[in-house]
C-alpha cells in the first residue's frame, strides 16, 4: 500500500477526552474515531491490527478443537426470561421492541442462544462433547465509557461454550480453554497472568481472569515468579499445576497472608483480556438443555462460557508496547510487516530502488506500506514512529551512492546497513 493513497488521518496532539496511552496513540494513530459515546469506527490501520488479532485467536480455537459459528447480535427477549437473567442482568442490557412488539434486545453476551441452539439439536450423550464458538459485535451499555476501546459499549469479543456428559468432562473442557488462552495471548506478545475470578452476571462455580501485564495496567497483581519460567507454548502445559500458582490483584493480595516467600513474589501491573466460567447446569437445566446419557435417562448437560476481548486487546497490546514516540507492534499482530520510507520522493534513483524494493516485497509476501509522499524526512520518520510498524527500510540518496539502505527495528531502535538484496532475504526470510 503507497501511504500517499492510503486513509490514515493523524493528528498532532492528543485530544482532550482521551485519558489513557492506548486512547491517545489510537486516535493520533488514525486507527479509530469517536461515533458516540464509547462506540467506535475502526479506520485501516485499526481494522488491520483488529483483524490479525481475530485470526490468532481464531487459530488457537479451532486448534483447541473449537467450530466456529456466528450468532445474532440481536436476541429475542423469552430465552433470557427462560434463563432468569432478562431483569437480573441490570441496565447494562440494551433492551427494545421490534415493529410486532416483541421484547429484543443487543446481546451483552450469549449463554442463551447457545443453549437454545444445542437444544434443539443434540439429543444424545454420544454427540458430545462439543464447543462452539463465534467472534460478534457485543454491546453493554455503560454507564461511563471510558479509555477508548479499553472499556466502550461496543466492543467485538471472542466467545464460546462448552457442552459435556458431567463434571469431569467439563474440567477437561475448562482446562483445555485455559491452555489455549495462555498459548494465544503469548502470540501476541503477551504474558497472561490466570487469576481465580468471581463469576459476575454470568454465574457459575469455577472462573479464571486473565491479566496481561502492563506498566499503564488498571490494578496491581501480584503472582509467583513460576508464570515467568512457563513455556506457555509447550504443547503438554501441566494446567493443574498452574491454577495452583499464587495470583492475586491488589484487591485480593493479603501481603499478611500470602503463602509465597518474597524472592518468589512478582508484582506489576494488569489489564484483564480474558475471562473463563465453568457454571454447569445453569443455564441447560432452566432451557431444558439435555441429553438421553448412556443409561437411557436425561442428563442436563454440563456448560462453560469463555470470553477474550479483541477489540479491547489491540489497545492492551498499546499499553504494553508503546515509548514516547509512538506505538511498538509485535510483529504478530502489526497492520504491516515493514515500512518502506523514501526520504526524497522527487528523486529519481530513490524513487526506483524503492519501487523496486516495493515489488520484490509484495511479491515476497511481505506487507508494506510504502511512505511516497512529498514530505520532510522528520515528517516521515515521526508518522513511521507514531504508527509502530516493525521495521522500516529507509532508502536515500546518500545510502545509495554507497549501494544501501538502512534497516532499523522500531522496538529497540538498532539500524543496519544492508543492500536493497539483502534487505529483501532478511525480511521475507
Amino acid at each position: 500500500m503507497r501511504l500517499s493513497a492510503y486513509f490514515l488521518p493523524l493528528l498532532k496532539e492528543s485530544p482532550a477526552e482521551a485519558q489513557i496511552v492506548s486512547h491517545q496513540l489510537m486516535l493520533r494513530a488514525g486507527m479509530i474515531r469517536q461515533s458516540s459515546a464509547g462506540i467506535y469506527s475502526w479506520l485501516p490501520l485499526g481494522h488491520a491490527v483488529l483483524r490479525r488479532v481475530e485470526q490468532i485467536v481464531r487459530e488457537e480455537m479451532n486448534a483447541a478443537g473449537c467450530q466456529e459459528i456466528l450468532m445474532p447480535a440481536v436476541q429475542p427477549a423469552d430465552i433470557w426470561q427462560e434463563s432468569g437473567r432478562y431483569e437480573a442482568y441490570g441496565r447494562e442490557m440494551l433492551r427494545f421492541e421490534d415493529r410486532h412488539e416483541r421484547a429484543m434486545l443487543f446481546g451483552p453476551t450469549h449463554e442463551e442462544v447457545v443453549t437454545d441452539i444445542f437444544r434443539r439439536c443434540i439429543r444424545s450423550y454420544r454427540d458430545l462433547p462439543k464447543n462452539l464458538y463465534q467472534i460478534q459485535w457485543k454491546f453493554r451499555d455503560e454507564i461511563r465509557p471510558r479509555f477508548g476501546v479499553m472499556r466502550g459499549r461496543e466492543f467485538l469479543m471472542k466467545d464460546n461454550y462448552s457442552f459435556d456428559l458431567d463434571f469431569e468432562g467439563a474440567k477437561r473442557s475448562y482446562d483445555n480453554m485455559f491452555s489455549a488462552y495462555l498459548r494465544t495471548f503469548k502470540r501476541m506478545g503477551l504474558t497472561a497472568i490466570p487469576m481465580r475470578a468471581e463469576s459476575g452476571a454470568i454465574g457459575g462455580s469455577m472462573s479464571h481472569e486473565f491479566q496481561i501485564l502492563a506498566s499503564t495496567g488498571e490494578s496491581e497483581v501480584f503472582y509467583d515468579a513460576a508464570f515467568e519460567e512457563l513455556d506457555l507454548l509447550a504443547p503438554d502445559l501441566d494446567v493443574d499445576t498452574i491454577q495452583r500458582y499464587y495470583a492475586a490483584t491488589d484487591e485480593q493480595h493479603l501481603p499478611d497472608a500470602c503463602p509465597l516467600p518474597p524472592e518468589r513474589l512478582r508484582h506489576g501491573r494488569g489489564i484483564e483480556v480474558g475471562h473463563i466460567f465453568y457454571f454447569g447446569t445453569k443455564y441447560s437445566k432452566p432451557l431444558g438443555a439435555a441429553v438421553t446419557g448412556p443409561d437411557g435417562e436425561d442428563v442436563f448437560v454440563e456448560m462453560g462460557s469463555y470470553g477474550i476481548g479483541v477489540s479491547r486487546l489491540v489497545g492492551a497490546i498499546i499499553e504494553a508496547y508503546h515509548d514516547d514516540k509512538g506505538i511498538i507492534w509485535p510483529e504478530s499482530v502489526a497492520p504491516f510487516d515493514v515500512a518502506l520510507v523514501n526520504l526524497r520522493a522527487s528523486d529519481t534513483g530513490c524513487a526506483e530502488v524503492t519501487g523496486d524494493l516495493y515489488a520484490k516485497l509484495k511479491t515476497a509476501g511481505v506487507d508494506v506500506l510504502y511512505d511516497d509522499r512529498d514530505e520532510s524526512p522528520g515528517v516521515k520518520f515521526a508518522t513511521m514512529d507514531l504508527i509502530g510498524i516493525p521495521w522500516q527500510v529507509v532508502i536515500g540518496p546518500r545510502g545509495l551512492k554507497a549501494g544501501v539502505v538502512e534497516l532499523k527495528s522500531r522496538a529497540s531502535g538498532e539500524t543496519e546497513e544492508l543492500s536493497p538484496e539483502a534487505v529483501v532475504d532478511r525480511l521475507a526470510g
